[in-house]
């Protein structure tokens, strides 16, 4: 047993810049044998964590702890608790007096539980009667914890995490909330019949367009795709509405990602109502990157983001106003859709593959979709949740 194995644990608040660092780069060291883990550009980590830099910290509010023994940090987490969401109906996932954790990091059990304790009571002083976790911070960042789907690297912006820590978790006394699924689908040979006869069925609707966003118009574009995501999601569980300036943070963040032929735009009757995004997957440069663009990794980067090839895009958002929900209208758009991001990402980028997700467990519609393209699901993601008593 070495020395800092023998020293009791401490948990405290983090509260100096040298204590971000030791937050931050506990992830990197914790998950260096991982070859599934993908290190994020540390450089995003901090401005993830940094109010000013987050526009998510003009609604919400954050403590991250530490775990120590001796000088040894040996785990971490965050509490914290977001004012819009408090304001969703409480039957959609969030609500008056749900809390949230998440960025858990940890050695072994014992600190795993002192961290859910501390960010629990922290949540308690603040008011809170319930803990739902893990998100990184936002609903719209990271949210779950990985429990299905531990061989292979995750995605552009899907976590990854030790197949340990939802057995820890669930001993600390949290139960299934929601399962969040990723799909996966091989594209190069094109999807089942009826899916082609759907799509050719649109193309003769003279109502429909589908279109390819404009990038000289990105802040425009951005707007507009966010705004039918906020009115598209707006009655699924664990909704939380984007505001103006994570819109425009989120424009910004993926700006460099944004290809004109991997996004599309329907409209119906001239009426922009359905769009779907699809990134290319960076996370097949940055798994050698170790966190740092230094010091020749961002002639790389540029080189890859100049024209990328990825043999997995993935399609992290997708929606279809309210009105149209639920219609054969519906089907239709997102049938197009898929098609036509299909043909671009296997001809100019190369692609073998499509990531879908996250989907929620019971949003038959997306599963429908995803079934009828012979999705698979290749990942889990549990939130948990813990009344605060």
């Amino acid at each position: 047993m070495t020395a800092h194995q023998d020293a009791p644990l401490r948990i405290h608040p983090v509260a100096t810049k040298d204590d971000l660092r030791e937050f931050v780069e506990l992830a990197y060291r914790l998950n260096r044998g991982d070859p599934a883990w993908v290190p994020p550009l540390k450089s995003e980590v901090y401005a993830l964590l940094t109010p000013g830099k987050n526009p998510w910290f003009d609604h919400g509010t954050a403590q991250l702890f530490l775990a120590r023994r001796g000088t040894r940090t040996v785990g971490r987490i965050s509490a914290h608790i977001d004012r819009l969401a408090l304001e969703q109906p409480a039957e959609q996932g969030m609500g008056p007096g749900t809390g949230n954790w998440g960025l858990l990091e940890a050695e072994e059990e014992e600190t795993a539980q002192a961290l859910l304790a501390a960010a629990e009571n922290w949540l308690r002083e603040q008011g809170m009667t319930r803990a739902l976790g893990p998100l990184s911070i936002s609903i719209w960042d990271e949210p779950g914890l990985l429990v299905e789907g531990f061989e292979t690297p995750p995605t552009i912006m899907l976590g990854h995490n030790s197949p340990l820590y939802a057995p820890w978790i669930e001993a600390a006394g949290y139960g299934q909330a929601k399962d969040l699924f990723n799909y996966v689908v091989d594209i190069a040979d094109g999807f089942p019949p009826i899916v082609n006869r759907i799509v050719a069925a649109g193309e003769k609707n003279a109502r429909i367009r589908i279109r390819r966003v404009d990038k000289s118009r990105f802040e425009d574009e951005a707007r507009l795709i966010m705004t039918i995501l906020n009115d598209a999601w707006s009655d699924n569980w664990g909704f939380v509405p984007l505001t103006d300036g994570e819109i425009a943070h989120v424009g910004k963040k993926l700006k460099t990602l944004v290809f004109e032929d991997l996004i599309r735009v329907a409209e119906l009757d001239g009426e922009p109502v359905a769009f779907m995004i699809v990134l290319p997957n960076i996370n097949e440069l940055l798994i050698d990157m170790h966190g740092s663009l230094l010091p020749f990794h961002w002639a790389k980067l540029l080189w890859w983001l100049r024209k990328p090839k990825s043999r997995r895009l993935r399609v992290p958002l997708m929606g279809v106003v309210k009105k149209l929900q639920h219609s054969r209208m519906a089907s239709t758009l997102a049938f197009m859709m898929i098609e036509y991001i299909r043909r671009d990402g296997v001809t100019k980028y190369r692609a073998k593959q499509g990531d879908i997700g996250w989907v929620l467990e019971d949003n038959q519609g997306m599963r429908a979709v995803a079934d009828a393209i012979e999705a698979k699901v290749n990942r889990i993601y549990r939130l948990y949740d813990k009344p605060l008593g």
